[in-house]
């Protein structure tokens, strides 16, 4: 028996295969499926069974096609009604695998079908649980994400479901059953996940908020729903994809896949909506960089932010990629349903800037100098990180503006004067400036380094505010 966790960190993602006598499974599937084909040859077992824990949001399931190339039967749990072939398992029912046993265990509440998945071993002894979105390390899945599905559903009542489904379901079993969740910390599934990808289900009972013995189900539903922000912009599209089916992975890739000389690449560019994405790192990307393109970086946390800032995932995109990991960008855009990148750049951005094209940079400054020169006169700053980190500390007088949130806050920019922009370490806003310059905001100045830096050198900064003071 065995049994592994192929974690994804840029997506905060865990599937796991489990082989037991020459049979294998393979649960929540990532898009680009040939890795878990090539775990299964590596033991000389069969994949007999993809499980799915739920519709996912966050991700495109490689469920369909590693059916088709291996022949292994989908699973889902109650309810599940999907556009193609699947199991849709009842209740208790049990699979076998091998010596393995993996029994199917409803529990409704991140989703309607959501099921957990008991794992038995030959022994015929529980070993472990691998919960999908119903229960993380340190937090349970949001119940926001499946409402636009049925008319009736609210995030109440799905609160609701998940508060049964977690006493009726797991709180009973074993406290040394090994619980296997389906994301870790980053993940926009949750809202609080410990950046441990396993434990006890024994000590979840312990400091997971959410099992609590003694919590109703009122207080659980009000713990769970506070605080909650709005789910990335892709999060719909993809769970139709998982439920409706989707165009094989080999085929997005072998469409996108296009290598474009400068010309052609602008010929395009003129001649059709497509975004340009430049994906290299920060630095280079202010250093110099196709006038209008928008800068996500692939050494960030590159398809979240592609998801939560790119509003449609049939949006045609161009790519601009360090030379050698075009391969790497497209994988990681299809993962989250972006499927529609027409072309990349070939030899990357110095063949753009070989060639005599036009180029544009970003303006930026140290910390250091940051520091003397708001000391010397009053020039705005934009703080674009999250909430809870601009009111944990943040620079005196600071404007803070999300940078999920910045289509929507355009007009609080100043249109002439100079303004300072800063995230945390300097990504985030380089993301920001890209987009504010595309819209032909070009008066601002990124901040290298970010918070962290910004700290460091003694700016002076404001302590925690309390959101009901905003």
């Amino acid at each position: 028996m065995k049994i592994e966790q192929i974690y994804t960190g840029c997506l905060a993602h865990a599937a796991y295969y489990i082989e037991s006598n020459g049979e294998s499974v393979i649960i929540d599937p990532l898009r680009e499926v040939q890795p878990y084909i090539d775990r299964a040859e590596k033991d000389n077992a069969k994949i007999k069974y993809i499980f799915e824990t739920h519709f996912h949001a966050d991700f495109v399931s490689g469920h369909i096609d590693l059916a088709k190339k291996t022949g292994g039967k989908i699973i889902f749990g109650p309810t599940a009604k999907p556009g193609y072939e699947v199991i849709v398992a009842e209740d208790n029912q049990v699979f076998e695998v091998g010596d393995y046993k993996i029994k199917v265990m409803h529990t409704p509440g991140h989703t309607m079908e959501s099921t957990t998945y008991l794992l038995i071993d030959e022994k015929g002894e529980e070993h472990g649980i691998v919960t999908g979105d119903t229960l993380f390390i340190g937090d349970v899945g949001r119940p926001d994400l499946a409402q636009h599905l049925v008319s009736d559903l609210t995030e109440d009542k799905l609160a609701g479901y998940l508060f049964d489904s977690l006493r009726n379901k797991i709180m009973p079993l074993s406290d040394n059953l090994i619980v296997y969740p389906n994301h870790g910390a980053g993940s926009a599934c949750g809202k609080n996940m410990s950046s441990e990808t396993t434990d006890t289900l024994g000590n979840q009972k312990k400091t997971n908020y959410a099992l609590r013995p003694d919590m109703t189900k009122e207080e659980f539903k009000k713990e769970l729903l506070t605080g909650l922000g709005a789910p990335p912009a892709y999060f719909p599209a993809n769970v139709l994809m998982n439920i409706n089916g989707y165009e094989s992975f080999d085929t997005v890739m072998e469409k996108s896949q296009k290598p474009l000389s400068p010309i052609e690449f602008e010929i395009v560019a003129n001649e059709t909506d497509a975004i340009i994405l430049d994906v290299r790192d920060q630095e280079n990307y202010a250093k110099g960089h196709i006038p209008r393109s928008i800068f996500i970086g692939l050494d960030g946390d590159f398809a979240p932010w592609v998801g939560a800032l790119v509003a449609d995932v049939k949006q045609a995109i161009l790519l601009v990629a360090p030379v050698g990991r075009e391969e790497e960008a497209l994988t990681r855009l299809s993962r989250i349903g972006f499927d529609n990148t027409i072309g990349y750049l070939e030899g990357g951005f110095d063949s753009w800037k070989n060639s005599g094209k036009e180029t544009d940079m970003v303006t930026t400054i140290y910390a250091i100098e940051f520091k003397k020169a708001i000391e010397e006169q009053h020039v705005p700053v934009f703080d674009v990180r999250k909430e809870n980190e601009y009111l944990s500390e943040h620079i005196v007088d600071a404007t803070h503006i999300c940078l999920s949130t910045l289509a929507n806050n355009f007009s609080k920019f100043p249109s002439d004067n100079t303004f300072y922009v800063h995230c945390q370490g300097g990504y985030r806003s380089m993301i920001a400036s890209s987009i504010l310059k595309s819209r032909g905001i070009h008066n601002l100045i990124d901040v290298a380094g970010g918070f962290a830096a910004i700290k460091e050198v003694g700016t002076p900064l404001t302590d925690y505010v309390c959101p009901s003071t905003l």
